[in-house]
């Protein structure tokens, strides 16, 4: 098994650490694991789509935000392994992770244009975290991922 999965690729994918005007992060309760568990905006990269363009996508298909600024776009990818119980069962087993593009971004709209109820809704609930809580609400295997997250934001001194 182990051999198998060094040879799958990671998925190509984009993901939003999105703020608001206080500086908290959006997170969602996915509605595939609804353990105690939180994610940020992400998703999957089409065929010669450019990467700022697929994550404002995203963003829209999952929780109907248009209105964003871009703060930062990391320069180095991210990537995570999916714990054996997932590998193959997600992804039609073709992945045996995620290779992210991270953004950073600035929501600039009303809180009445977020909703998570789309035509293929990924959310259950939502809400706005501080950034110190940002490792504590994901999966485990996503931790290193937030943590590396958390550490750029804290660069950037917007707080």
């Amino acid at each position: 098994m182990k051999k198998q999965k060094k040879n799958l690729p990671y998925r190509t994918c984009v993901g939003i650490l999105l703020l608001n005007k206080e500086n908290n992060i959006f997170v969602g309760k996915r509605i595939d694991n609804p353990s105690k568990a939180w994610q940020m905006p992400q998703g999957g990269v089409e065929k010669n789509e450019n990467l700022f363009c697929a994550a404002k996508r995203e963003l829209k298909e999952e929780t109907n935000i248009k209105s964003v600024k871009l703060i930062k776009e990391l320069d180095e990818w991210l990537e995570y392994d999916l714990p054996k119980k997932l590998l193959g069962k997600i992804w039609k087993g073709k992945y045996r992770g995620q290779k992210q593009k991270w953004f950073i971004m600035k929501f600039i709209g009303k809180e009445k244009e977020i909703n998570i109820n789309t035509r293929n809704p990924e959310f259950l609930k939502w809400k706005w975290i501080r950034s110190s809580k940002l490792p504590n609400i994901a999966v485990s295997f996503k931790i290193n991922i937030y943590k590396k997250l958390k550490k750029q934001l804290n660069l950037l001194n917007l707080n």
